[in-house]
């Protein structure tokens, strides 16, 4: 027996990781720790590899998970997850009620949950591990992982975000708005945005951004055409580029300067319509997807 389930099962265990802790670097970071507890064990006594593995890796994420969200409470102006490519955390062949656990907006709800909450949920809705499996996984019973999972499900359910359309409809949508974005027509900002659009940023003080949401079409459209006007500034120095990618299962506009991957915007598609903008400016949280946007291309 040797450490082979972290090769063949690591978009699994990547995808529980992510989920759980919102961040691909921190993910990154456990499934290694994960890697190197499971050589320090003797492999006679492991029943099931990739059960032992997916154990590890959940009572890892649970006890980073708690110690993070001391620091997200202190995070300056609005956190949001870090993103990732889509091909990262699922084949293209995933079902939809995955795609949709792992959207921004989706992660964001998941921080209203207890850690334990958060595991049993999506273990059980999201990977479908029966309650049997996950009470060993968490060292608790089937009973109590009833209860967390009853609890957690009444704390998302308004909430909780639907994709909606194709990949190839949003895109759509998404290139229609990069275009009304990159001439900052604001009549067509407008037309792309639904009336109760919301927009958040996460610079965590590292870069600038809006401290709070920016809620509503009107105020959207304003802020929109003011990035524009400077960005047409900063296009006499630098050079510009705007390109669309699939981040969380979402279509999304890379902004880069000079090079540089400076943002990223997130667009939640309603219909035909943009329902969320989330922005993320964090350079620290921009450094992964980079590190694979440059391999990509």
């Amino acid at each position: 027996m040797n450490a082979d389930v972290f090769n063949t099962d690591r978009p699994l265990l990547f995808s529980i990781a992510y989920r759980m802790l919102g961040s691909a670097s921190d993910a990154e970071d456990v499934l290694q720790d994960a890697w190197v507890r499971y050589r320090g064990v003797d492999h006679a006594t492991i029943r099931s590899p990739k059960a032992f593995a997916t154990t590890v890796v959940t009572r890892l994420c649970l006890d980073r998970l708690k110690s993070v969200r001391v620091k997200r409470e202190e995070y300056i102006g609005q956190w949001l997850p870090e993103p990732v490519l889509t091909s990262e955390v699922e084949s293209p062949e995933t079902v939809v009620q995955r795609a949709e656990s792992v959207t921004l907006a989706f992660l964001v709800l998941l921080e209203t949950l207890s850690p334990e909450e958060r595991a049993v949920f999506l273990l059980k809705d999201v990977f479908e591990y029966d309650h049997a499996e996950i009470a060993e996984m968490l060292g608790t019973t089937a009973e109590n992982s009833r209860q967390l999972l009853h609890r957690a499900k009444a704390r998302l359910a308004e909430g909780r975000p639907r994709l909606s359309g194709t990949p190839e409809s949003r895109r759509a949508v998404a290139e229609r708005f990069a275009q009304a974005l990159s001439s900052g027509d604001g009549s067509a900002l407008a037309a792309l945005l639904a009336s109760d659009v919301g927009m958040w940023s996460d610079g965590g003080g590292k870069a600038a951004a809006a401290r709070r949401p920016i809620l509503g079409r009107d105020d959207v459209v304003k802020f929109l055409v003011g990035l524009y006007r400077i960005g047409q500034a900063i296009r006499r120095i630098q050079e510009a580029s705007l390109d669309i990618e699939e981040v969380n299962f979402e279509p999304a506009l890379i902004l880069r300067l000079g090079g540089r991957l400076e943002s990223i915007f997130v667009l939640s598609i309603d219909g035909d319509v943009v329902s969320g903008i989330r922005v993320v400016r964090n350079p620290d949280k921009l450094a992964h997807i980079d590190r694979r946007l440059t391999a990509l291309h």
